[in-house]
Order: C-alpha cells, then sequence, then structure tokens
C-alpha cells in the first residue's frame, strides 16, 4: 500500500485496520479523504491476504463528518448558469457517493469501531459497513438538515434497513444527538463497549474470529446478505443456488469438514 494523507493502514493477521488520521481536525472528511477511501477499499476488494477490514478513528474521535473548507471549495466553484451549476454539484455528490459505495461493495466484511464524535457523513460511513461497535459515551447526530441540506451520501438509503423506517425519521428530522446505549438500542451498532480500550480489544477480536473462517464461504454470505436487501425471496434463492453450484466445488469445504470430523482448527488458503 501506498502512503496515505487522510489515512494510516496496517494489515497484521489478515485484518485490515483502517484509521482515519486527522485527529487535529477531529477527522474530517476532507479531498484527500474522498479519494484515498475509494482507493482503500478497492484495494481491499481485491487483496487476498486482507480477509477483514476494521474501520477507526485515530484520535480522541471516529469522525465529525464532511470537512467544512470542503463544502466551501465546492461552492466556490459554481458560476451563474444553473444548469450547469446543477450538473457539476450532481457530479461531485455521486463521486462521494460512489466513495461509500466502495465499502459496500468490498467483498470483505467491513466492522466500524466507533467513539466521540461521530456526525453528518461519518453516520453515511458506517451505514456502509457490515457492522457497528462503539463506545457507550459516543456521540451520534444526522446532522445535515442543521446544515440546511438533506443528507446525501447514503445515509436516508441505508439506514432504513438498519433501524426502521419511523426512527430514521426522527434523527434525520431534528438531528439530535443519541449516545453509544441508544444506538444499540434501535440496532445501529451491534455492541457497546465500555471505553475506546475495550472496544478497539472487543472489535479486534471479532474480525480475527472471521478472519478464521473459509475467505470463500465468507464472500459468499456477504454477497447474499447485500443482493437480499433489493430483491425478493425467490430471487435470493435463485441467485444462491447458482452461486453455491460452483463455490460448493471449493477446496474450503473439504477443509472444513475434515478439520470439523477430527476436531482441530481448520486452515485455509486465501
Amino acid at each position: 500500500m501506498s502512503e496515505f494523507k487522510a489515512f494510516k493502514v496496517e494489515v497484521e493477521d489478515k485484518i485490515a485496520h483502517v484509521q482515519i488520521n486527522r485527529p487535529d481536525k477531529v477527522n474530517s472528511m476532507n479531498a484527500d479523504f474522498w479519494r484515498e477511501i475509494t482507493e482503500i477499499f478497492r484495494w481491499a476488494d481485491v487483496t487476498d491476504g486482507v480477509r477483514v477490514v476494521v474501520i477507526s478513528g485515530a484520535g480522541k474521535h471516529f469522525s465529525s463528518g464532511m470537512d467544512l473548507m470542503l463544502l466551501a471549495s465546492v461552492g466556490s466553484q459554481l458560476g451563474s448558469d444553473t444548469g450547469r451549476n446543477a450538473l457539476n454539484l450532481r457530479r461531485k455528490i455521486m463521486e462521494f457517493q460512489e466513495s461509500f459505495t466502495a465499502i459496500e461493495r468490498c467483498a470483505k466484511p467491513v466492522l466500524a469501531a466507533i467513539h466521540g464524535y461521530c456526525l453528518g457523513g461519518a453516520i453515511d460511513l458506517i451505514a456502509a459497513c457490515d457492522m457497528r461497535y462503539a463506545t457507550l459515551d459516543a456521540q451520534f447526530s444526522i446532522k445535515e438538515v442543521d446544515m440546511g441540506m438533506a443528507a446525501d451520501v447514503g445515509t436516508l438509503q441505508r439506514m432504513p434497513h438498519l433501524i426502521g423506517d419511523g426512527m430514521l425519521r426522527e434523527l434525520a428530522f431534528t438531528a439530535r444527538t443519541f449516545n453509544g446505549e441508544e444506538a444499540r438500542s434501535m440496532g445501529l451498532v451491534n455492541r457497546t463497549y465500555a471505553d475506546h480500550a475495550a472496544l478497539v480489544e472487543g472489535v479486534f477480536q471479532l474480525a480475527r474470529e472471521i478472519a478464521a473462517k473459509s475467505p470463500v464461504a465468507i464472500r459468499g454470505t456477504k454477497e447474499m446478505l447485500r443482493y437480499m436487501r433489493d430483491h425478493r425471496i425467490d430471487d435470493g434463492l435463485e441467485y444462491i443456488a447458482t452461486w453455491n453450484a460452483s463455490m460448493l466445488q471449493s477446496e474450503d469445504l473439504r477443509v472444513a469438514i475434515a478439520a470439523h470430523m477430527s476436531k482441530q482448527r481448520p486452515e485455509f488458503a486465501n
């Protein structure tokens, strides 16, 4: 991996730790962030030595969301023609959307470890992850209405599948802040931890457990879950039948069965 300006990326035990690394700016999402996160998750997707991704924030907070200087920069590029302004803004918004869609499309499970602030665009980010975990005192807010805009990078599209329509409307309309325990109670996060150290330990323990599984089985499971969000049950059943017609021929199946019968821990190839 190349060096990044907005992130620190490390790989250990088949786990890629992707850390937002702008603690002096509350890990706000500047131009480097948006460009680099797409590159990082496309890399994770095709790198066999990575089986799980953990994304976290350096310093005291996960992320405060969109960098306001970037928003101001985008606004300064607008001209006098409404139609051309609209086309340029639409193109820029869709570039931002693609950055987080890269997380969702990544074939490897992505776990978010959240502490401190998780505001605005950071909610868009964690909504694209597979699982979310937080400290009890983490502070969440769908902040966009307080900025005079509707959230446009995935929160309003992905969150109804996570917490339900009514709760999302309340949070999106009010922009109120809620903590880690409320996030757990509504289903936004799977589990809460007393502090940041316990959060990191717990999330990486879970990541190691997932990384020890068959990468073929994990990839197929994530693909089916992603597919089923937007399709009927019979469509999903047909898709998994076609998928497993190939994947059940994997060596991983033989390795898993042999390990189970001998009560040994299986070792799967990348």
